[in-house]
């Protein structure tokens, strides 16, 4: 299929997936990779809303705090990301900034629950003198974590859509749909920007609107917008090397010397406005964690709305109502961190495959 449109043009694929951030486009990936004729239309530009804005930490925070649900999708997802990656930086020319840079936690924190989930993941823990790592905090022991992964999300989105252009995906941005046409419990198309978009199957991976698509309304109890704030500093190459995490907090380095902070959760709607609260409470620990660090050393600050749901657990199956409509959504802080898992879980749903973890906890009810 070329990669043209006509205004009212009846589009036909095997699967029109809506929502081109880093699920819906990793959903669409790992299906043309099986052979299947992909479109993914966004309402923006691919990669622009909370994939953009997340700061690409690749584990859950503090993993012994959540539910197994998060975990398992986690843990499996974080066993493909090299070779994920490296597929997707041959395929792209981009690299997405894999880096094992540790974490360190501050305290308070529960160390015996921490040892406990570490043993059973075979994750490596250790508890160090601050001293070692950030000298001016004393003598707190600190929690270090080596084994954590971060990518850089922007440059990881580039390589995703790069990847996924080279594997066939045709790609429509700028096209929210108004409309979704089913007939006897099966979706044969939907509208977007004036034109007629048909597939065999459907997948939403719609971030925080996905219960704003039209005909979707029901589902906006389970997947809404939770707005998050970050800060960026540009700071000398080297100067913090691993991430930090401390109470809800945390700095994360890049290569080249900025460093993100962040985070806000903030139940506001569809709101995307940052505050000067907000600013202020992040400097805050940015500059516990790393005095030095002023006014002068931000260079922005932004927020995303997340797609948070209920226990932060994703929903990943088949609509109940629709026989050939899937969802892919929900995953709140965790879209990166679960991206190539969430898309394997589904890909395997669909074609009727052992699935590689238990898919039972991230269905929808009577689907």
């Amino acid at each position: 299929m070329n990669g043209h449109f006509s205004r009212g043009l009846l589009v036909h694929a095997d699967f029109l997936i809506i929502g081109a951030g880093v699920i819906g486009l990793s959903s669409a990936l790992e299906l043309a990779r099986r052979g299947a004729r992909v479109t993914v239309l966004d309402k923006g530009g691919a990669g622009q809303e909370s994939t953009w804005a997340g700061a690409g930490i690749l584990s859950p925070l503090l993993p012994w705090q959540y539910p197994e649900a998060i975990n398992a999708l986690s843990e499996y997802s974080r066993a493909l990301y090299p070779a994920w990656c490296e597929a997707l930086h041959a395929a792209s020319g981009v690299d997405p900034e894999l880096r094992q840079t540790g974490m360190l936690i501050l305290p308070p924190f529960d160390a015996r629950a921490a040892e406990d989930w570490c043993e059973r993941h075979a994750w490596r823990w250790a508890l160090r003198p601050s001293r070692e790592f950030l000298s001016h905090l004393g003598e707190e022991e600190l929690l270090w974590l080596p084994d954590l992964r971060q990518a850089r999300n922007p440059r990881l989105i580039q390589a995703l859509k790069g990847a996924a252009l080279a594997a066939g995906v045709r790609l429509v941005e700028h096209a929210q749909v108004s409309s979704l046409v089913a007939e006897n419990g099966r979706v044969t198309k939907v509208m977007a920007r004036g034109e007629s978009h048909a597939a065999a199957a459907f997948v939403v991976a719609g971030g925080a609107w996905t219960g704003w698509i039209p005909g979707l309304e029901a589902l906006r109890p389970r997947i809404f917008p939770v707005r998050g704030q970050i800060l960026l500093f540009r700071l000398p190459a080297g100067r913090l090397g691993s991430v930090v995490y401390g109470e809800g907090q945390y700095l994360v380095p890049r290569v080249d010397g900025h460093v993100l902070a962040g985070s806000t959760l903030e139940p506001v709607g569809f709101d995307k406005a940052t505050t000067e609260a907000a600013r202020r409470d992040i400097l805050a620990f940015v500059q516990r964690v790393l005095p030095e660090v002023g006014e002068t050393d931000l260079v922005m600050q932004w927020s995303g709305l997340r797609p948070g749901s209920p226990d932060n657990v994703p929903c990943i199956g088949r609509h109940p109502d629709y026989a050939n409509l899937y969802l892919n959504g929900g995953h709140f802080r965790y879209g990166v961190t679960m991206a190539p898992g969430s898309a394997r879980l589904l890909a395997s749903l669909i074609h009727g495959e052992a699935t590689p973890i238990p898919a039972s906890p991230y269905g929808l009810p009577g689907a």
